[in-house]
């Protein structure tokens, strides 16, 4: 093929080098473009092909992942009481890395759905990368490509308990629980047993994870229909009988693939093509994860659809265990720091936030319960960018890494992480880990619904859409499900399995495709005499205008889509006839998935505020010194990095005479903020109580001064009530001070 693999007139010397300019001759130019485009043409079908290949090796292998690092199995979990297929994995930390065993442990949990475990640690800038970076020691909570038989969602909570327990026992000398992320689908799994099991768990990062499945705008959010639009659930049992009792993982990714047309049918491969000598390796390397499809019980997926995505029963306090306990979201005691992003069209904000309205009525409400929520909100980043953007994990993952301890600290209530550029002009600089500066800001739940939220005639017709999915399975199951099982084997299984349309566009250009065969060989010719067109060829820009219109075309042909289908939603499901006929109250106002008030909460709040009320006027000077660092710093409205690292190295230097542990200093926290919330005045009024001695007064004042600094003047407000304990304390506010401070009450 002498007009592919050379070009008129070029050298043949094998150099891989572009065509001399081509000038404004339009035959050069169409010449040069030409014997480009087929070269390309040629590469990309090769691509495809190893692409293909991979698949097919990678589908022998029970145990597929992605991860960039080398791992070793702590916990098996095949070999369990209750038996599963997932497993804890230690990262070893490569060349280089040095982690403090010492250090709070970072445990990652990928999502089983669809694809096979390793994203969080898919790069060197990752989820893990970060972690290990700062030092933390790192496990994967990982699992196999099929289910063991029989299992549980609730057996696999078991198993992730005990594995938290192993973390746990490794690292008893760690100042903190393990930090667990939750990625995507995962994010639930670690909720529901962070509810049951909070003592496992530190810090929680939930990323891109849907906890509020019917939450979304209109206009935007179009996965949430889908499961009425197709009937319901009763399709995930027929999946499951089809596939004699496991459902494939692959039907999942392509509900994904369906959300982005113009990036599954034409911008991905569109993009090798146009950068065939570059982008080969990160495209085999993502489509290593994206076709390492995983399969899942059936008694797994039905849970999970019938609860979650249709039924919306997770927040809403409407799952049992099997012991009869209720799943309350409330009982997490860890702080959960949540993490999305308006460009994610699969678990957009409001399904990642809408949580809270369900389980809270205000912030107080939050604080009650002890719970401290933290959330971020990317502007732009899609789905998988929120695990695997390099940008997202030098910033937001890499600032939670170096300040997971003051999120653990953070006093209970509603904030958000906010992030600024550290320059040459950053106050404080020496005081801050990173390149970006985080930021806590307090928020109400006011800046949740004002991201957007379902009105009555919403959450009406997702209840009918349950409603009309409970009555659909019943029919499957009373009809139709005996037959299908019985005409169904695992041969006629794996054979539909083997065929689905995603694994058939691997393996059909594959090598197992005589047609695909000679493309290598013709490849490695092309490398070796290749001849990229000149950037400033103008058929390239021609090129590219072609690719944008078919993109632009197809994102049409998407909005139009979503358009009708949520019109259909929303008819079909706001009628008044069905809803009345399946039980929902056409003129109902009352919210349908809100969790209930607990009497029993409700007394121990009482109890709790008696209990701290009569410590009001006790405490020693470390206490003291905590109520005035959080009184003076109050008008601020937000805990900044700076100012926790300044705290820090207090406890570090002879000035804090007793160093008081990581858990000591939450506690303390929590009480003196607590008690300001109560009774500000006599919480204030009662500092000289809690500060007897002159030289530790001083210290006090010396403390708030250097902390209320770190990020700034003191001025305002701040400055006012610095004076005003200063005057209590009968210390100059401008005093200084290094004298131990007294550890007795």
């Amino acid at each position: 093929m002498p007009n592919i693999v050379t070009h008129a007139g070029g050298s043949s010397d094998g150099a891989n080098t572009a065509f001399p300019t081509s000038g404004s001759h339009p035959l050069a130019a169409a010449t040069e473009y030409g014997v480009d485009a087929a070269q390309r043409a040629i590469l990309f079908w090769d691509v495809m092909r190893q692409r293909g290949n991979q698949f097919l090796k990678d589908s022998g292998d029970p145990a597929p992942q992605v991860l960039s690092y080398e791992a070793e199995v702590v916990i098996d979990g095949r070999t369990l009481e209750h038996p599963v297929n997932y497993r804890l994995l230690r990262i070893v930390p490569p060349e280089g890395v040095q982690v403090d065993p010492t250090r709070r442990p970072f445990v990652i949990v990928d999502p089983r759905a669809g694809h096979g475990p390793g994203i969080g640690g898919f790069k060197a800038d990752s989820e893990i990368g970060v972690a290990l970076k700062a030092g933390h020691p790192c496990y994967l909570i990982a699992f196999l490509r099929d289910p063991v038989p029989g299992q549980t969602i609730e057996d696999i909570a078991r198993a992730e308990a005990l594995f938290l327990e192993k973390v746990i026992a490794l690292h008893a000398d760690a100042e903190g629980k393990p930090c667990v992320i939750g990625n995507c689908q995962a994010g639930w799994a670690v909720s529901i047993l962070a509810s049951r099991r909070p003592e496992l768990f530190g810090p929680i990062i939930l990323a891109g994870s849907p906890l509020s499945y019917w939450a979304g705008v209109h206009g935007k959010n179009p996965m949430r229909y889908s499961g009425g639009l197709l009937g319901g659930s009763w399709l995930t049992a027929l999946s499951s009988d089809l596939g004699n009792g496991k459902f494939d993982g692959a039907w999942l990714v392509q509900n994904f693939e369906n959300q982005n047309p113009a990036n599954t049918l034409w911008r991905k491969q569109y993009n090798l093509y146009a950068n065939i000598d570059t982008e080969a390796p990160r495209y085999l390397g993502f489509e290593h994860w994206w076709g390492g499809h995983v399969n899942l019980n059936a008694d797994e997926i039905q849970s999970i659809v019938d609860d979650l995505f249709i039924g919306n029963k997770l927040a809403a306090g409407m799952i049992r265990a099997s012991d009869g306990t209720t799943i309350d979201l409330r009982n997490i005691r860890s702080p959960i720091l949540v993490f999305c992003s308006e460009g994610d069209n699969i678990t957009p904000p409001q399904q990642a936030l809408g949580w809270i309205l369900d389980l809270y009525d205000d912030v107080n409400d939050i604080r009650s319960h002890g719970q401290t929520i933290v959330y971020t909100i990317h502007e732009s980043v899609g789905h998988l960018g929120v695990f695997v953007s390099t940008d997202v994990a030098r910033k937001q993952y890499g600032e939670f890494a170096h300040n997971i301890d003051l999120i653990d600290v953070l006093p209970p209530g509603l904030y958000e992480a906010v992030f600024e550029k550290k320059t040459d002009d950053t106050t404080g600089a020496d005081l801050i880990a990173g390149e970006w500066v985080m930021r806590c800001e307090e928020r109400t739940l006011e800046d949740i619904r004002s991201l957007g939220v379902n009105d009555a005639a919403d959450e009406r017709r997702f209840a009918t859409a349950a409603r009309v999915s409970e009555i659909n399975l019943g029919l499957y199951r009373t009809f139709a499900q005996p037959l299908v099982r019985a005409l169904g084997s695992e041969p006629t299984a794996e054979w539909l399995r083997k065929f689905h349309p995603l694994r058939l566009q691997y393996s059909l250009f594959s090598d197992e495709n005589p047609l695909m065969i000679p493309v290598g060989a013709i490849a490695d010719a092309v490398r070796v005499k290749r001849r990229p067109a000149s950037p400033a060829n103008p058929l390239l820009n021609l090129q590219q205008s072609l690719s944008d219109g078919i993109v632009s075309s197809l994102d049409t042909w998407r909005k139009v889509n979503e358009t009708v289908a949520e019109q259909f939603f929303l008819t079909i499901f706001g009628s008044p006839w069905l809803q009345a006929a399946v039980g929902i109250d056409p003129a109902g106002t009352r919210p349908l998935r809100k969790a209930g008030r607990t009497p029993l909460h409700d007394e121990l709040v009482g109890i709790r505020i008696a209990e701290l009320k009569s410590r009001m006027a006790t405490g020693n000077p470390i206490e003291g010194t905590i109520r005035a660092l959080i009184y003076v710093g109050r008008p601020r409205g937000a805990i900044d990095e700076r100012a926790f690292e300044a705290i820090r190295r207090m406890r570090e230097r002879h000035c804090g005479a007793h160093k008081v542990t990581l858990v000591e200093f939450k506690t303390m926290l929590r009480d003196q903020g607590f008690l300001l919330l109560l009774d500000p005045a006599a919480a204030v009024a009662a500092l000289p109580a809690l500060i007897p001695d002159t030289e530790s007064r001083r210290w006090t004042i010396s403390a708030v001064r250097e902390v209320m600094s770190a990020n700034g003047g003191v001025s305002g407000e701040v400055a006012e009530r610095l004076q005003h304990v200063a005057s209590l304390l009968q210390i100059d506010a401008g005093e200084s001070a290094c004298a131990p401070v007294s550890a007795a009450a």
